[in-house]
């Protein structure tokens, strides 16, 4: 395979695209990243089983109805992952497309708020009876739109009427729908994600940090606003001097990380739990035992073990995705798949934070593993974008790379995502 020269002409993002020969794209795809996933929604649907089958028994008189609507869930993801894994991400760079996905989701929040007058959990999160939570969709839809909006303004960034204002405009309109659900741990996920983007594009220190304090200092603002906002944050600091002070939901977690283990002893680490499926803390105890918490449940029945496993996995993932982003063939790419890792590692540090009192209480999945279609469906169409991003990755040539690079180092001071490199020579 051969390809014309690259000359200093030809800069711009579509014609490097068009001189940069692609992995055959037919059968490729990225094995590791497969493996990932099949283990992580494997342990997913066992953990499921686990904490549902007597709920499940006693609500609907099945063990196996409350899996069915996991499972059923994770075969609509998977294929609509293969599906996107088929398709060519690039599409989405159009700005026009882009910005009709950012538009159909700032219209479900909207009518979510307007329609919808259903509370869980004190939230109005779901529509169509709890089947779909625009919420979720949004964190996936702003980060394509940013994909495509920051990749086309890369060298405008440092411009505050091109970069800060802008930025902060669109992330505060999508992220207030949220908060008025209300649902700050979407949110405040949603804003990372964003923000980390954004410092991948190129964002100097001065705009990173600005956007960094105005949103920490609006999460405060918000924490002491909402009623059980605050008294979440009034039980964490009690829990922090006394545990015995913690609310009933974190102190039930807890008791489930201190489970005695198989040999019965207190003091030694439980490092394979009780069992499998042999939880006491989901019989009622610990809320939200298959959804919210089931990290908890998870180093109850199988131990530290079980928790480092589930902790590698999406450890792994994350480290994938980045992976992806570093040899991504173009900037919209590269930032695409840095939002979904990202997106993922914030989701998955906020749950385990959550659960193991680190933070103050509030509701989040823990992703591929958490009970929870709209969640399990928008994550694995995230999965397909970095899989259709890993399978255009350009080939390696002896005289010629070209690709979209993340430098961390200090030899690009304008952005994260560094410049197509040229070697001269002739092609081989």
């Amino acid at each position: 395979m051969s390809a014309a020269t690259v000359t200093p002409s030809q800069s711009t993002d579509a014609q490097r695209e068009a001189i940069a020969p692609l992995r055959p794209a037919t059968f490729d795809v990225d094995v590791v990243l497969v493996l990932i996933v099949a283990a992580l929604l494997a342990t997913g649907l066992l953990m499921v089983y686990s904490t549902t089958f007597d709920w499940s028994y006693l609500e609907y008189g099945s063990p196996v109805r409350i899996f069915l609507n996991q499972l059923r869930s994770a075969v609509i993801g998977v294929a609509v992952m293969l599906l996107v894994w088929r398709m060519d991400y690039r599409i989405l760079r159009n700005r026009g497309i882009a910005a009709a996905i950012m538009l159909v989701t700032i219209v479900a929040l909207s009518v979510l708020l307007i329609i919808n007058q259903n509370e869980d959990f004190g939230s109005r999160r779901a529509l169509y009876q709890g089947s779909f939570q625009p919420g979720e969709a949004a964190k996936l839809a702003l980060i394509i739109y940013f994909g495509a909006w920051l990749a086309s303004r890369r060298e405008q960034l440092h411009k505050l009427g091109y970069g800060l204002i802008p930025f902060s405009i669109l992330v505060g309109a999508v992220g207030s729908l949220i908060v008025l659900e209300p649902d700050l741990s979407t949110a405040a996920i949603l804003v990372l994600a964003a923000w980390t983007m954004f410092f991948l594009a190129g964002a100097n220190i001065v705009q990173i940090g600005l956007t960094g304090v105005g949103a920490l200092a609006v999460g405060v603002t918000l924490a002491t606003q909402f009623n059980y906002a605050r008294q979440r944050l009034v039980d964490h600091i009690n829990a922090m001097q006394d545990l015995t002070q913690a609310s009933w939901h974190v102190q039930q977690a807890i008791i489930a990380f201190t489970a005695p283990g198989k040999d019965g002893g207190s003091f030694s680490p439980n490092w394979f739990g009780i069992g499998l499926g042999q939880s006491r803390q989901k019989f009622g105890f610990l809320p939200a035992a298959h959804t919210d918490s089931i990290f908890a449940i998870i180093g109850e029945e199988l131990g530290l073990f079980g928790c480092l496993v589930v902790i590698g996995l999406c450890t792994l993932f994350v480290w994938r995705g980045f992976k992806i982003a570093r040899e991504a063939q173009d900037p919209f790419g590269a930032l695409l798949a840095g939002g979904i890792a990202s997106w993922i590692a914030y989701e998955v540090l906020l749950n385990i934070a959550v659960v193991t009192a680190v933070v103050p209480f509030t509701g989040v999945a823990l992703p591929f593993i958490s009970y929870g279609g709209s969640n399990l469906v928008v994550i694995l169409t995230g999965v397909g974008l970095l899989m259709s991003i890993s399978r255009r990755r350009p080939l390696k040539i002896e005289r010629q790379e070209a690709r979209a690079d993340y430098d961390f180092g200090r030899g690009n001071r304008r952005r994260r995502v560094s410049r197509i490199s040229r070697r001269s020579g002739p092609e081989s």
